[in-house]
């Protein structure tokens, strides 16, 4: 197999590569979209580590533009696209991941991502403690700043709305109720530059008013 290049390389395939007409056919994007993401990924790859993989603090550095200290969004969100749970992201798992944030991409496929994303114990459901911790931190890296109390507020009526059986804790299935009744909860689930994808990293933290947290529509 030979060893990796420093740099990366137009003749050599990053470990994991698969073919863009394969990855076209199983996802949302088109042949050009998939090559044009693999000159993105091969960039973000050779960032720090130079060896056509994706390590957490690359994709951490692409994400905010910074890799200082540990954070609870971009950990969640590197961990849902490191399908194969190896500790790397592969080009192959890269396509099939941010192709849930396509505009064409099904909203199932959406509304699943999101309540992974929420699921931070991998228990099948959402808990207010696991809400609370994501939306502490989606509110950090957006650089918003809300009181406990406003937190709390967001918590309990995001709650009041979701867990129809009172159970304290919100399942798949009260999960897609809540958002066919507050679609504004997937917003940030759709990038539109991903039908014209160059090579710019997707940012997922979007800057919103603080009126936009009436539930969980961050």
């Amino acid at each position: 197999m030979g060893c990796v290049s420093s740099s990366p390389g137009r003749s050599r395939r990053a470990p994991g590569y698969e073919d863009p007409a394969v990855l076209a056919s199983q996802t949302s994007f088109t042949v050009n979209e998939v090559e044009a993401l693999y000159e993105l990924y091969k960039k973000l790859s050779y960032s720090i580590f130079k060896d056509g993989l994706i390590h957490k603090e690359e994709f951490q550095l692409a994400l905010f533009r910074t890799s200082k200290g540990p954070s609870l969004f971009a950990d969640r969100v590197f961990d849902l696209f490191d399908l194969k749970r190896n500790g790397v992201i592969e080009f192959g798992e890269f396509v099939r991941s941010l192709s849930i944030f396509h505009p064409k991409a099904p909203e199932s496929d959406k509304t699943a991502f999101a309540f992974k994303l929420y699921d931070l114990r991998g228990t099948g459901y959402i808990e207010k403690e696991e809400l609370r911790e994501l939306v502490v931190a989606l509110l950090d890296e957006s650089d918003l700043c809300l009181s406990d109390s406003a937190v709390e507020e967001i918590v309990d009526n995001t709650f009041s709305q979701a867990d129809s059986n009172g159970d304290d804790r919100i399942d798949p299935k009260e999960w897609e109720e809540f958002v066919k009744k507050n679609p504004a909860s997937l917003r940030n689930m759709s990038l539109p530059y991903l039908q014209d994808i160059t090579t710019a990293f997707p940012s997922f933290v979007m800057h919103s008013e603080v009126d936009d947290y009436s539930g969980i529509s961050k």
